[in-house]
Formats: C-alpha cells, structure tokens, sequence
C-alpha cells in the first residue's frame, strides 16, 4: 500500500474510534416520563427574573435529550445560544446528593443560582444542608458528578 493511502486509512480508523467513543458517552439528564426537564419551568428565567416561571408548551428546545419551556421566545434564543450557562447543574439533579455521590429527586421551590449555575435540591431541608457548606458540597457534587453519569447515566 501506498505511504499516503495507508496514512488515509489511518486517519479513517482514528476518526471512527473517535465517533465510537463519543457515541459511548452517556448522559444524564433529570426529566419526567415525557422527556421534560426542570418540570417545565423555564431555565432562563431563574437567571435573568429571579424567580420561578412557567415555560408555554409552543416555546421550547432540546438540549441533551430533554425539552426545556420557555416563557418567551427571547429566552429560548438565550438558551439556544448558551444552553450549558442556562440548563441547570449535575442534570437538573439534587446538589446535595450529587455531592454525596448518588443522583436525587429535586423540588422546583429549593432553586437557586451560585456562580452562576442553577442549582436544585431534594427538598428545603435538603437545601439548607447544602447551604451551610455550599462551596465545600458544590466541589463535592463538581468532583463525583462524572462518576454518577457513568453508573447511572443512558
């Protein structure tokens, strides 16, 4: 074979065991049995409003496998653009729990956005853990997050 086909038939091969392994990737992303994320709340609106809001039904985008609600065609332009800035932290999982090494059921009202990342979790109580050592349980969550994609990511 010629030096440069082989070189060609080279580059082919690494390029395929590139794809192989990125298809490999897994992910994990919190949704309901619809494919939901952040139960239709819209992830924009918690960084610019402050606050809780509903997304519309006829505004919304896929970001790693989930759709996300928006209240406004402006904050679904926002998101397209910067999805990672905007959907929330550790899959829309519980801090807290990520911290401790395990993905957790989250509720809506325990939002809150640190460095500007939105985190959630479990519950009040929960969230009032997280936030008595938040910068020691969000390096936590940070450094355990990879390993709880991988056992309990798809």
């Amino acid at each position: 074979m010629h030096k440069s086909m082989m070189r060609g038939a080279m580059i082919v091969v690494a390029c395929l065991a590139l794809a192989a392994g990125a298809a490999a990737a897994r992910d994990l992303v919190n949704v309901d049995e619809t494919g939901l994320a952040v139960e239709g709340y819209d992830p924009v609106a918690f960084h610019s409003e402050g606050k809780a809001v509903k997304g519309k039904n006829g505004i919304t985008a896929r970001h790693r496998g989930a759709t996300y609600r928006f209240a406004s065609a402006e904050n679904k332009e926002k998101f397209e653009s910067a999805p990672n800035r905007y959907a929330p932290a550790f899959g829309g999982f519980c801090a807290y729990g990520a911290s401790n090494g395990y993905a957790a059921p989250v509720k809506i009202e325990t939002w809150q956005v640190v460095e500007g990342r939105l985190l959630l979790n479990y519950d009040l109580e929960v969230k009032a853990l997280f936030d008595a050592d938040r910068e020691g349980f969000l390096k936590k969550a940070d450094r355990n997050w990879p390993s709880i994609v991988e056992k309990e990511g798809k």
